[in-house]
């Protein structure tokens, strides 16, 4: 048997296929009944029915010329059709009236065709020789109708033999083998099919091929594969378009679908498994009384039956027991797939490594499904584009509100029915989705359900760690329930902070406000502004409300002359926003809070300290940033005995602490900022369960008392503090020491480092350090940057696991130790503008380790030949090595070296020679010559790879940089002035012009000071500036966050580079202090449809000191 392929000639697009009848077979076959109907016909048709596959065949003998109507409709009514071409085929008008109708079927439809060329060649088909001549045909004598039809036959002959098929004769081998191959390539094109057939089904294909991937279908054993979301998200969808792929393949195959609602319902799992046993054996008389198959026959017959089994929505792990069992009571060779909304009832029988989370729809997915049913595939005469996105933003991937949420669009004829109806939508979700969603909630447990309900009033986009705190305030054991949420699809976790998606969360909020619609005091968690406003003005009493969460600038009416909680007396929970921008307008006279509060947050609290009736005995924690707070903040009557959190972040009116002393069990202190702080209690060495103190930006913090043995995380940095107490020197629990720029320390203690430092150790900015007698052991990344070091302490040799040090700005930094090349772990050195460091030290041995080395603006004049040991190099980089002369031939040795700068080494007029032993540069990526004197690049410096993946634009892209940066000049947008060297530069707003934050790297136009990921990006320059409009050179601008550019046909030849992005943000000042990350989307989308989305972070801001920002990237 060979496969025969003959390529005809054809357009390369395909024209447009017309709608067919609905298919109802999977292969119609088309044959001579006297040559193949009791042979390899009739074998193939067996086959095919084996393997479940809906099979047309014509048992009747052909009766005169004329095909018999149901015929006709047969062939259009299937997906293949198979024209087994035999010795006599063509001698019968009624074969080859099925041939013509079978090959318009496939001109209009798009049917595929196999044709077999069963005992003849299939050239005597092509060329009508042998038994296919016109003689042969006898067709002139035997058929009277016109001569045209005779014409037709031939070149529908000519066509079918001229199309990939098959060709057996006796020499191809044995006819069981030939059916075979025969139905497996019918299999492989149904299921092209059966992809085709998922138009409908948006953003499915590749979630297909990635459970077809978990099967190992080629694998023996049993294996049971798990799929796991939210509802809605597909799941059902998704696993029935694999069973109908793979069902096939199988000797039998069961669907069982809604498992969660039948084993509800009378026989419940009982009757499933009944069911299930049947389908699989094909043996309607089966009946199991018992929960288990216990009967000998029944399992045996079972291990001989290689199934497929899908069990769709299951929610307990008692119906997997009953179904599933042992995985040994299946078939080897059997696949069972089980969907669930819940991980943990998967986890009970199916392997981690095969549990798929389906993923909802992309954006431009979502669009998509969206717009199918809201407009039925038609096209919209008004724009609704932005309408449409704002829909789909809200919905978020979720495939089953996108179809709801679109059908319900379809009757809306202008943009303003559009928009009531998507108003309407907001308020009132749909019944469908809302049921739908609602199942996973109403299986939880209370505990569960609680927790739920406080996520979605309160907690959405929070940091997971402070949410199981005030869950336990609360009364409930966060630990466990979120994980249930989680295996439950009803949270997700994303880099720490708990999300959940919208019309969950609007659920829970419904689920809250249906426990009294008419009174808010009757529902347990009030959230929304109105709804407090109203309880506190009619004053009444309540011991119904448990948690408040106020924004006190949704309200109209934001004076409120008296704020009784006092009445709520079962509120253990309050969170207040106070608009802080009107924090000179009196907004409240008087406060009352219940005593049965354990819980108090309340952003820019106006009063100078708490209600004097207010018994905070229950008070666990306490949040009062941005506050008018001051050091009495309670009276000494007031204990917080069981207070464990308190913070008072950013209160300029605090000149010391509140008293604490009796707060024995106080784990975290936070008075970050407190400008007017001017020193700390001595008896905070007493506090023996504190283990956080934040410090940070207390200016006038001068002196520090000792801290208690239990400290982990302490925050010094911009303080004023001169010395460093011993004792926190000395503390092994200290895991996180911050004491970056504070410029007036002078020395550390000179007892011996035990703080467990892990991670980062910085002292960058500390510029009046000039020495320090020990290391933390455990650091891992050393910043020593922009201090008054000399030289490394040779404790250093001890800090074994040292991957990074930074050494950049180090002003007096002349040389380093020998012993730092013996850091086995160290990957990153950065000397960066150490301007009078002159030359590395010798490196004896092969270095294996460093990757990356920046000497940028130093003072080196040459570099040693023992460069060439540093064989792990990646990327060398020497911007602005003005002194610069000499470079070693050995630099050739560096064969891992892919980034190689000498930008700016004015001073450097040629590169050393290639000597014929060197290895050369043969993973070379980026070659920057920039602004030097080097004319040519010697012979041999640059194999092929080398020179194909060479930026050979980089003197272009600097132009084109220096062009944009004059334009901005221009435009005279006012840049923030700063001078990396100077001492501390506040401006009006206290900011301070040289911090951390804003680092000069951030407006350097050649920058290099990246960690080694980045430098593996494009040239990429970020300028930040003060203003409030895009410069009017940006040809394209708009209002709001998204802009479309129509790029000209002919931008891939001209000499376009990338574009040029400037964006202005405005914020209130509230929000200074607190760092944003700003991303850009680019979607690329070409004339033919497809499109590409990239994502791409720009810089983070933070504590601007500004209400508006402006940020060009390019």
């Amino acid at each position: 048997m060979h496969v025969v392929d003959r390529n005809m000639n054809s357009s390369s697009s395909s024209p447009p296929f017309a709608a067919p009848l609905q298919e109802k077979y999977d292969v119609f076959l088309s044959f001579r009944g006297k040559d193949t109907r009791d042979t390899f016909t009739s074998h193939l048709h067996a086959a095919l029915l084996r393997k479940k596959i809906e099979t047309y065949m014509d048992r009747r003998l052909e009766k005169g010329d004329d095909i018999e109507p149901a015929l006709l409709e047969a062939i259009e009514k299937s997906k293949i059709s198979v024209v087994i071409f035999s010795k006599t085929y063509a001698s019968s008008t009624w074969c080859l009236k099925e041939l013509v109708h079978i090959l318009g079927c496939k001109e209009r439809y798009g049917q595929i065709v196999i044709p077999i060329f069963y005992g003849i060649d299939p050239s005597h088909v092509r060329k009508q020789q042998g038994t296919y001549t016109l003689e042969g045909l006898q067709l002139k004598k035997r058929f009277k109708g016109s001569r045209d039809e005779v014409v037709n036959w031939r070149a529908a002959l000519e066509e079918a033999a001229n199309m990939s098929g098959f060709h057996h004769s006796s020499k191809t081998g044995t006819a069981a083998d030939f059916v075979e191959k025969v139905v497996q390539d019918i299999l492989t094109k149904l299921n092209r099919e059966s992809s085709s057939d998922l138009k409908g089904l948006v953003g499915i294909e590749w979630k297909i091929e990635k459970i077809e991937s978990l099967l190992c279908l080629s694998s023996p054993g049993v294996c049971c594969v798990g799929i796991w979301g939210m509802a809605g998200i597909g799941k059902t969808t998704l696993v029935d378009a694999v069973f109908h792929r793979q069902s096939s393949k199988f000797e039998a195959a069961c669907f069982l679908a809604n498992v969660r609602e039948k084993s509800e319902q009378t026989g419940g799992p009982n009757q499933l498994l009944n069911k299930l046993v049947r389908k699989i054996l094909k043996d309607k008389d089966i009946t199991i009384d018992t929960l288990s198959i216990g009967q000998t026959s029944i399992q045996a017959r079972l291990r001989r039956t290689k199934a497929l089994i899908v069990l769709d929505d299951v929610n307990a792990s008692s119906q997997l027991e009953v179904l599933v069992g042992d995985h040994d009571r299946f078939c080897q060779g059997s696949r069972i797939i089980i969907t669930a909304r819940d991980k943990g009832v998967l986890e009970e029988k199916v392997d981690n490594e095969k549990i798929y989370e389906v993923e909802g729809l992309s954006f431009n997915e979502a669009l998509q499904l969206f717009h199918s049913h809201a407009f039925k595939n038609k096209s919209p005469t008004i724009d609704y584009t932005e309408l449409s996105k704002e829909v789909v933003e809200y919905v978020k991937g979720i495939p089953l509100a996108h179809k709801v949420m679109g059908s319900s669009f379809l009757r809306c004829k202008s943009k303003q029915e559009w928009e009531d109806q998507w108003n309407k939508l907001k308020r009132f979700p749909s019944e469908e989705i809302k049921k739908a969603l609602r199942v996973s909630y109403d299986g939880l447990e209370e505990n569960e359900k609680e927790i739920f309900l406080d996520i979605a009033c309160f907690h959405k986009d929070e940091n997971i760690d402070g949410v199981k705190r005030m869950l336990y305030i609360r009364g409930f054991y966060g630990e466990v329930g979120i994980k249930v949420l989680i295996d439950r699809s009803l949270i997700s976790i994303w880099e720490g902070w708990i999300a959940m998606h919208d019309l969950l969360q609007e659920m829970g909020r419904a689920i809250v406000r249906e426990q009294c619609i008419e009174e808010p005091r009757k529902r347990s968690r009030l959230f929304i502004a109105e709804d407090v406003y109203q309880v506190l003005t009619n004053n009444q009493r309540t011991a119904t409300v448990q948690a408040i969460f106020f924004d006190w600038s949704k309200i109209e009416k934001l004076n409120l002359n008296h704020a009784n909680f006092e009445k709520m007396y079962q509120l253990r929970w309050l969170r207040v926003n106070y608009p802080r921008f009107l924090k000179n307008i009196t907004l409240i006279d008087s406060l009352d809070l219940p005593n049965s509060l354990s819980y108090l947050e309340w952003e820019g609290y106006p009063l100078k300290s708490l209600p004097s009736k207010f018994s905070p005995e229950n008070l666990v924690e306490l949040h009062m940033p941005f506050s008018e707070v001051g050091a009495q903040l309670w009276n000494k009557d007031q204990k917080l005995i069981n207070l464990k959190v308190i913070s008072l972040r950013s209160s300029d009116h605090l000149t010391e602490v509140p008293n604490l002393s009796q707060s024995q069990k106080i784990e975290r202190i936070d008075l970050y900022d407190c400008n007017r702080l001017v020193e700390i209690p001595s008896y905070f060495k007493y506090l023996n369960k504190l283990t956080n103190l934040e410090l940070g930006r207390c200016r006038k913090l001068k002196t520090l008392p000792d801290m208690p043995c239990n400290v982990e995380f302490l925050d010094l940095s911009k303080t004023a503090i001169e010395e460093l107490p011993s004792s926190v020197w000395s503390h092994e629990k200290i895991s996180e020491l911050d004491i970056r720029y504070c410029r007036d320390l002078k020395s550390l203690p000179s007892s011996s480092c035990k703080p467990n430092v892990l991670g980062t150790f910085s002292l960058c900015g500390c510029k009046s350090l000039y020495k320090f007698p020990e290391l933390p052991r455990n650091t891992t990344v050393l910043d020593l940057s922009k201090t008054g070091i000399k030289d490394l302490p040779s404790s250093i040799k001890f800090v074994f696991g040292l991957t990074t040090i930074k050494l950049v700005a180090c002003k007096s930094l002349v040389s380093l130790p020998m012993n730092i090349w013996n850091l086995k772990s160290l990957k990153s050195l950065d000397l960066s503008r150490c301007s009078n460091f002159q030359h590395l030290p010798k490196i004896s041995d092969p270095v294996e380790h460093l990757e990356f080395l920046n000497l940028s603006g130093t003072a080196v004049k040459e570099l040693l030949p023992s460069v060439g040991n540093l064989v792990a190099l990646k990327y060398l980089v020497l911007h602005k090595c003005k002194n610069l002369e000499v470079v070693p031939n050995s630099i050739y040795s560096l064969s891992n070296l892919k980034t190689l700068s000498f930008n700016g080494c004015s001073e450097l007029k040629k590169l050393p020679p290639v000597l014929i032993d060197r290895v050369g540069l043969v993973s070379l990526e980026a070659l920057n010559l920039a602004k030097c004197s080097i004319l040519e690049i010697p012979d041999g410096l640059l194999d092929q790879n080398a020179r194909r993946n060479i930026m050979v634009d980089a003197q272009l892209r600097i132009m084109r940089i220096a062009t944009a940066w004059s334009k901005f000049k221009e435009e005279k947008i006012e840049q923030s002035s700063y001078d990396s060297d100077d001492d501390y530069d506040y401006d009006s707003d206290g900011y301070d012009s040289d911090s951390d934050d804003y680092d000069s790297e951030d407006y350097d136009l050649n920058d290099t000071d990246h960690d080694p990921d980045d430098m593996m990006q494009e040239n990429f320059i970020a300028i930040k500036c003060w203003g409030y409009e895009i410069p009017n050179w940006f040809s394209h601008q708009s209002e709001g966050s998204s802009i479309n550019i129509k790029l000209p046909p002919d931008w891939f030849s001209t000499d376009f580079l990338g574009f040029a992005l400037s964006l202005v943000i405005a914020f209130n000042k509230d929000y200074a202090e607190f760092s944003m990350k700003i991303g850009c989307k680019y979607n690329f989308k070409t004339s033919n449809g497809e499109s590409h989305e990239i994502n791409h972070p720009l810089h983070p801001f933070a504590n601007s000191g500004s209400s508006k920002l402006h940020q060009g990237d390019k």
